[in-house]
């Protein structure tokens, strides 16, 4: 299935020549693809509070660029009468068992780096305009057709008062028409740019790159909760000055001896990861099951069938440690083993082995609505 979706090539080989290096163009990538959702349903999940929504389309105002767009909840009376327009809902993998089920066909990245499964759905000439993305994506085509132009230009100036990044001098090198089952990945900031022919679905699998200013502010953050200095500024043997205004050289080299304790290593850097990138979306959140189930009734239900997580979970690990949406956790060595396959096939089946201890944590889990029993309907 992989070398399929990949145009005949091993995953290591499309990392090796086309990932963050050149677009590949895969003809029926995934055979007998039909898509997801209907256009009818992709307006309704548009429609959801709980649900991240945009409706894009062109204005022709020179004072918002020639562009519009609406966030969601989107309601029947957003949508115009008439002209092209595109309704972009994310998180398909949060919301639909079959959306989480194609975005793991994608695992031979690793989970730190997929994002998101999102659906464009654009009348007959509908786009988003020209464009660029920062991150790696692979464009599925799901119904209909889609007219895609590329550009690998230099030159990324945007359009000034647009909504959205619209690419100001955009000029295609290489064009192709994407039939259903079709792929398109683009590496990032490769201009782009998709135009409906007809009724058109395209579903964007989208891979998480956070800048070094994100990084940077969200790791201070965790060393500050993480270590806290001891003592205070103390001047003993401070002299009267005749410029109370200047900051004091003295001053600035006794608190650059005290921030200078601030020390961390790799293992540091680790567990930042693992809390940062297992973090949920501020959208989400988790549904406790239906009826409680005393920890006894719990695994009785479970090892027949095991479990799985919920599709909002996300469950890293590196350096002996466990994360689980957001949170450290602390998993017994004997069951490390499960637990990465747990992380790993995000589903359990072989139980029968786990501690006591391990099976309060999956209970405590399923409590919170992280995990399901397998034959449990997702709640999404």
């Amino acid at each position: 299935m992989i070398e399929t979706l990949l145009g005949g090539m091993k995953p290591q080989q499309f990392l090796d020549e086309y990932w963050q290096k050149k677009p590949l163009l895969i003809r029926n990538a995934l055979p007998g693809f039909k898509g997801l959702l209907t256009p009818a349903q992709a307006r309704q999940l548009a429609a959801d509070e709980d649900v991240e929504s945009r409706l894009v389309h062109a204005s022709g105002n020179k004072n918002d660029g020639g562009w519009q767009m609406l966030s969601g909840p989107l309601r029947k009376r957003d949508f115009p009468k008439s002209g092209a327009w595109t309704v972009l809902v994310q998180g398909l993998n949060l919301l639909l068992d079959e959306g989480d089920k194609l975005l793991r066909q994608f695992a031979f990245i690793p989970f730190t780096r997929l994002d998101d499964l999102m659906v464009s759905y654009a009348t007959d000439g509908g786009g988003v305009g020209p464009h660029f993305d920062s991150y790696d994506v692979f464009l599925l085509q799901g119904l209909g057709q889609r007219r895609w132009q590329i550009s690998a230009q230099k030159d990324l100036t945007l359009v000034e008062g647009a909504p959205l990044k619209i690419l100001r001098n955009f000029k295609p090198t290489q064009e192709w028409v994407l039939n259903t089952g079709d792929m398109l990945y683009l590496p990032p900031k490769y201009a782009h740019n998709g135009v409906a022919i007809g009724e058109c679905m395209t579903y964007s699998i989208g891979f998480r790159a956070p800048s070094a200013r994100e990084l940077s502010s969200a790791f201070l953050a965790f060393l500050e909760e993480k270590f806290s200095l001891e003592g205070l500024y103390a001047d003993p043997d401070l002299r009267a000055t005749p410029t109370p205004a200047r900051i004091p050289d003295e001053m600035a080299a006794r608190v650059t001896e005290m921030l200078s304790r601030i020390r961390w290593a790799q293992r540091d850097v680790t567990e930042f990861l693992g809390q940062y990138l297992s973090e949920p979306k501020p959208h989400v959140f988790f549904d406790s099951p239906p009826e409680e189930l005393s920890p006894a009734a719990f695994k009785r239900a479970v090892l027949p069938v095991g479990i799985r997580l919920d599709l909002r979970t996300q469950m890293l690990y590196a350096a002996g440690k466990f994360f689980l949406n957001g949170e450290v956790v602390v998993i017994p060595a004997g069951d490390a083993k499960a637990f990465r396959r747990l992380a790993n096939e995000r589903t359990l089946t072989e139980l029968k082995d786990l501690s006591e201890k391990g099976w309060e944590l999956l209970a405590t889990w399923y409590a919170d609505g992280f995990v399901h029993i397998r034959h449990e309907a997702r709640a999404a």
